[in-house]
């Protein structure tokens, strides 16, 4: 199936920018970089979805603002916690969300869970906790990235329950638009909105705003037009696996044997919630098209 698969795309950019991320915030002021990392997304957006937000509906772009405030909340605890934490590590808590969403989702709509997905789920969260082998950091910036997750799992919850019934580009742009307005408010008060300088800092604006922002957040709502939240959450347990494989590669990060093995469960986890997505995925590999 599509969904899954553009969800695991997402998840692949979501764990190469952890480390660009970590670089451009260790020069550039956090809540500017979001900030303007939100203003390329919104105008990446808005000459698409701008005539579209009126058919929202006050209902719907009220969804909207609080899927945004989630998103702000999120990226905000994140990127403040990698600033103090390790590219892997915060990949590790990070995808807790695999856990947290199914029971945010039931506590809120009392959206049910399948055999299948319960099992995929508490694959994929051993395989997290096998991945806590690795170097995790502070534990400060450990419980600022814990929040971010708690605030992800609101996120995709609340995004299951109206992707279906609003147009998908309205409302992404209304959740861009949102973090933009509270990011910039931030920046403004603590002094820190300044011209972005060097490509350490323009190329994770780029990738974030354009490719982690964006397009990501318009392939999930689009996928969770058709996917049930517990289901998203478990393809994206892939994505500490892409943070600690790209934290391996450019960030001298070590995952070692516990780690890798880690990786293999969550892999497994998927394979077991989403067996299609898994065939998807193998034929891709194998060179064969998929519908």
């Amino acid at each position: 199936m599509l969904p899954p698969l553009a969800l695991l795309a997402v998840t692949a950019v979501w764990g190469v920018t952890f480390v660009q991320v970590k670089d451009a915030v260790a020069v550039y002021p956090l809540f500017a970089f979001l900030a303007v990392r939100f203003l390329i997304a919104t105008a990446t957006l808005a000459p698409l979805a701008l005539p579209r937000v009126r058919s929202l509906g006050r209902r719907g772009v009220a969804a909207g603002v609080l899927l945004g405030t989630f998103v702000a909340a999120g990226y905000g605890l994140q990127t403040a916690g990698l600033e103090l934490t390790t590219v892997s590590g915060t990949g590790f808590i990070t995808g807790m969300y695999v856990v947290l969403t199914p029971v945010v989702a039931f506590l809120l709509f009392r959206d049910g869970v399948t055999r299948a997905g319960a099992l995929g789920i508490a694959l994929a969260f051993g395989g997290m906790a096998m991945l806590s082998g690795i170097d995790e950091g502070s534990t400060a910036g450990n419980l600022l990235v814990l929040g971010a997750t708690v605030a992800w799992a609101f996120q995709i919850a609340v995004t299951g329950r109206f992707a279906p019934h609003v147009d998908a580009l309205a409302l992404t742009l209304v959740q861009m638009a949102t973090a933009l307005t509270l990011f910039a408010v931030a920046a403004v008060a603590l002094g820190d909105l300044e011209r972005p300088r060097g490509w350490t800092v323009w190329g994770a604006l780029v990738v974030t705003g354009v490719f982690a922002s964006a397009l990501a957040y318009l392939v999930q709502t689009w996928a969770q037009r058709t996917m049930a939240a517990a289901r998203v959450a478990v393809v994206y347990a892939m994505e500490p696996v892409f943070a600690g494989v790209f934290g391996y590669a450019l960030a001298g990060d070590r995952l070692g044997a516990l780690g890798w093995g880690g990786c293999a469960l969550i892999l497994l986890g998927i394979v077991v919630s989403e067996p299609e997505a898994a065939g998807d995925i193998r034929k891709a590999v194998s060179g064969r098209s998929v519908r």
